[in-house]
């Protein structure tokens, strides 16, 4: 297939666009605390009515650099860092294990802003881990605990029979954390906020850590 021969027919690229126009952002607007920053702008898409505002993009990869990116859902968040719940023998897992950094990305259009965030990642505790899991619903707890996350299975009536076996086993959802299973933090080292504008001339401004573990600003060409 080329691009003058496609194989079905192509929409119009060149003319799904979008004009921003709602907002600007500037380097007096934005808090010196980019985590802080964040719970701001995560907080007004809330009020906003974002569709799932903690849903983000997170990309990962191999130590020689093959990427990966999955939506995932943001569970915490403290000055220490965004938390995210996974399997951890699912392909994101084995990848955070052998290279333990990765990069998150939020968009909420309805704000027509999106929030990069990239840095060093580690397990959360036990005690965390437990607490969230034990916080879900049962059949998510099930769920969880019945796929093999990322793993080739025979047929969806494989995974089925799994999930039956557990609900038989723990009538009541209570079915104990896997030791695969858990969280992680994501400690930034680097975050942009993106503010969308006329024209494509878009406002950016990055937070990065300094040598002294001190934040610093500055304002990016779109």
């Amino acid at each position: 297939m080329t691009a003058d021969n496609p194989l079905f027919p192509a929409p119009d690229f060149a003319r799904l666009r979008t004009e921003y126009q709602q907002r600007s952002l500037s380097e007096s607007d934005v808090d010196p605390d980019p985590i802080r920053q964040f719970a701001v702008w995560f907080n007004e898409a809330v009020a906003a009515k974002a569709n799932e505002p903690n849903a983000f993009m997170l990309a990962t990869s191999t130590p020689d650099g093959i990427p990966s990116a999955r939506v995932v859902l943001l569970k915490g968040m403290n000055d220490a860092g965004f938390v995210f719940f996974t399997n951890y023998l699912s392909r994101k897992g084995e990848e955070l294990a052998a290279n333990p950094h990765a990069a998150m990305a939020f968009w909420w259009p309805e704000l027509e802003r999106q929030v990069r965030v990239e840095g060093e990642v580690t397990r959360t505790s036990e005690s965390e881990s437990d607490a969230y899991f034990v916080s879900r619903p049962p059949e998510a707890r099930i769920g969880s605990a019945a796929s093999p996350q990322s793993q080739p299975v025979a047929s969806r009536e494989e995974l089925e029979r799994l999930e039956r076996a557990l609900w038989n086993a723990y009538p009541q959802g209570e079915v104990p954390r896997p030791a695969h299973w858990g969280g992680y933090r994501l400690s930034p080292r680097r975050l942009e906020l993106w503010q969308g504008r006329p024209g494509r001339l878009h406002d950016r401004i990055e937070y990065v850590r300094d040598k002294q573990s001190t934040w610093v600003r500055r304002r990016l060409a779109p």
